[in-house]
């Protein structure tokens, strides 16, 4: 059954309702602002549910959705129109499924997959999950404590620690929507500051716009002192932004314990690793070093900063070379492999997919390396000084002048000068690939002088920076608004989508010509609330 509900109440009822009836359930998102979801209609087309869940408020736009599915049409529940008072007409279902639920992951290249999540895969992670974060009290949370989330419910991360952490740790809640944060993310930091023992989390864009948008007057009398773990994930954690909101909230007590970077994937669940009850911490890699496979140190005014996620300990991770199968030594990059209870059981009805990611075996393990199975991630990392370093995907790696860069540092280094999201992709000309970056970029200046003189610095700025951090020169720079880079529903950039969308040039380009003829056009804040909405919560 699917659960196709606007954030609320409602959507909690009609998760638990099916999980209580012994069906498998599917939560996605709502249609959002009456307009047709892709991805949704994707989703719902590939699980085929006997049964959709939504509220009065959404139901026709769900109907809407829904018409191409095949066979006969699922009954539509509307979950506010039920009366939950009434006299229990029949005995409770006694239906009994291996299977929990199907993760919807859109990934960065491919449509919608279910990823088939068992009940054990949810009480290991969660079980996990305590250990790792409350090994100093038992690995038991104490009972004050407070899970704070505004992640929607359909998110993995915001489906453990909106529905599924409160119910099996027995822990106080205190919700609130994606669009309710994106309107005023000062919430966020108010809601961590006013409940005890806040246990929260976000992705990387969560804590830039917290940084920019909480004023010293929306934490006038506020203690962030007891606040006890922010976990940032879901898309690359950067150094930067950690130093940002820690010197931010810094002056209001924010602990330098509290922010956890972590790392993890709706295929484990959620959750693999993180860096708990410490600070975070970096490390400087040599950058041509890094390019060639090899984590090197080196001095902290070049290279490459990465952030550690700490010594795996909730499941077990090898780094792997993923041609050979061989687990690489310490120092070496190669494919992150995860093997434990976590791990869901595979792509739903996809067998072939499922066998590929969810069935590798290590060849010739070492003394305590399981055989298998391993949950190939596609994530590139490295164990430096016993610590697990996320790089990126294998499949975003870049390749440009015969050598090997990773989308991620060159998007960070222009982002530092930009302040917006960035795509780094590599298209191919007649000899080779060469590099392109897709640069969001808001408009801060009123005339049209000013903005061709920011659009000049910029393309300036980071032409310089990535020739000189990167050696590299970039064949084009596109400069566009705010929202137009696609991305997944938790905020990594798609970069295959971008390269196909570069290719048959469908970007909406800022450049001298739009602005000298007025198109030069920013969103206004409350459209980009609602494209950050759809596309990043």
């Amino acid at each position: 059954m699917a659960i196709c509900a606007p954030q609320g109440l409602e959507y909690i009822i009609g998760f638990l309702g099916v999980v209580e009836a012994g069906f498998i359930a599917v939560p996605l998102s709502a249609p959002m602002f009456g307009a047709h979801d892709e991805r949704l209609s994707a989703a719902l087309l590939d699980s085929s549910p006997v049964a959709i869940l939504a509220t009065s408020a959404v139901v026709n736009d769900v109907v809407s959705c829904a018409r191409a599915l095949p066979g006969p049409p699922p009954a539509m529940i509307e979950i506010d129109a039920l009366d939950l008072d009434a006299e229990q007409a029949s005995a409770i279902s006694t239906r009994h499924t291996k299977t929990a639920l199907l993760q919807y992951t859109s990934g960065s290249t491919r449509k919608p997959t279910g990823v088939v999540v068992t009940h054990k895969n949810i009480f290991a992670n969660v079980e996990q999950v305590l250990s790792d974060h409350f090994e100093d009290n038992g690995k038991v949370p104490p009972p004050d404590t407070t899970l704070v989330s505004w992640l929607p419910f359909y998110h993995d991360m915001g489906l453990l620690l909106g529905i599924v952490g409160p119910v099996l740790t027995g822990l106080h809640a205190v919700l609130a929507s994606p669009m309710a944060f994106l309107q005023r993310p000062a919430r966020w930091m108010q809601l961590l500051a006013r409940n005890t023992r806040p246990f929260s989390a976000g992705p990387n864009f969560a804590f830039e716009l917290a940084v920019r948008r909480t004023s010293d007057d929306d934490m006038l009398g506020l203690d962030l002192g007891h606040v006890f773990s922010i976990t940032t994930g879901s898309e690359r954690v950067h150094a930067t932004t950690i130093r940002r909101f820690t010197e931010r909230f810094s002056r209001f007590n924010l602990p330098d314990t509290a922010l956890r970077p972590s790392y993890g994937l709706a295929e484990a669940m959620v959750y693999v690793a993180s860096s708990a009850g410490r600070p975070p911490t970096t490390v400087h890699f040599d950058y041509e070093k890094l390019s060639a496979g090899y984590a090197k140190r080196c001095g902290e005014a070049v290279g490459t900063e990465l952030v550690s996620h700490g010594a795996p300990r909730a499941c077990t991770v090898r780094i792997v070379d993923p041609e050979t199968r061989i687990e690489n030594s310490a120092g070496k990059v190669g494919e992150i492999w995860v093997h434990g209870a976590n791990v869901a059981d595979g792509y739903w009805r996809n067998p072939q997919l499922s066998e590929q990611t969810f069935s590798a075996r290590v060849v010739d393990p070492s003394p305590g390396t399981p055989l298998g199975p391993w949950l190939r991630t596609g994530d590139l990392g490295v164990v430096y000084d016993g610590e697990l370093f996320v790089i990126g995907r294998i499949k975003d790696l870049l390749v440009v002048d015969g050598r090997n860069h990773y989308p991620d540092d060159i998007e960070a280094t222009i982002q530092e000068i930009s302040g917006g999201r960035v795509a780094a992709i590599s298209v191919p000309n007649d000899r080779s690939e060469q590099l392109v970056a897709i640069v969001e970029l808001k408009n801060r200046v009123s005339s049209d002088e000013e903005i061709l003189d920011r659009l000049h610095a910029v393309k300036r700025k980071v032409t310089s920076a990535i020739s000189k951090s990167h050696g590299l020169r970039l064949a084009d720079l596109v400069l566009v608004p705010p929202g137009s880079i696609p991305i997944t529903t938790s905020g990594k950039v798609r970069r295959s989508a971008c390269a196909e969308r570069y290719r048959q040039n469908e970007f909406t380009r800022l450049d001298p010509h739009d602005v000298v003829n007025g198109g030069y056009k920013v969103l206004a804040e409350g459209e980009l609330l609602q494209q950050l909405s759809e596309r990043s919560s």
